[in-house]
């Protein structure tokens, strides 16, 4: 088994970095193989609406990391998402990225998928920003992964993350919790399989 640590942040090896790699440890002590994934610094798109991805379930914005990741997302077990705080929320550019990853690939490629954000911050913004990631998991009938406390870790530099003591321990509980579920549904899915889903209805509140 195999779980996916997106680094959300355009420094490779900062705070971000360092939490996630913390939940890789315990994740790795359970046998579950991990990858960082980092997104980078290079220019990304937002969603132009275009809606080409309908047809292929692909992003037509082909030049940007977006459709590499989305396919190394929907090729491992459980996935992570790390970024830093920026005004209370993810970073921007993590964001388009997984707008255009969620909205070119069928919901239900998704479903059952265990997922956890984990965020880092100076001060605070912190819950905001958990939030904002949470809802492309919940969304998308994706399991998703708690810990002892909320998923984040303060500080300015990696070293500064390091001694948040809490937080480093939040980030091994959830590891341990990813490792269980990971687990856990590779039995339970050999004896029980999962509900066929209703067809999608769209109610538009504006008629």
């Amino acid at each position: 088994m195999k779980v996916l640590l997106i680094n959300g942040s355009p420094r490779a090896k900062g705070c971000t970095y360092t939490a996630l790699s913390e939940v890789a440890v315990s994740l790795n002590k359970n046998n579950i193989e991990t990858e960082i994934y980092q997104t980078g610094n290079n220019p990304v798109y937002g969603c132009t609406a275009c809606r080409g991805c309908r047809e292929t379930e692909r992003c037509r914005l082909d030049e940007d990391c977006v459709n590499d990741l989305a396919e190394k997302m929907l090729d491992c077990d459980g996935i992570v998402v790390g970024s830093p705080v920026y005004y209370a929320g993810p970073n921007g550019a993590l964001c388009a990225i997984l707008d255009r990853v969620f909205f070119s690939r069928p919901k239900e490629r998704f479903a059952y998928i265990p997922a956890a954000a984990v965020v880092s911050c100076r001060r605070a913004g912190s819950t905001a920003a958990l939030d904002r990631l949470y809802k492309y998991f919940t969304i998308n009938n994706m399991t998703v992964v708690g810990s002892s406390y909320w998923c984040m870790v303060h500080g300015n530099t990696p070293d500064q993350v390091r001694l948040d003591l809490e937080g480093m321990q939040v980030m091994r509980r959830l590891g341990e919790n990813m490792a269980f579920i990971l687990k856990t549904g590779k039995a339970g899915r050999e004896t029980i399989s999962p509900c066929e889903p209703e067809p999608s209805v769209a109610t538009n509140f504006i008629r």
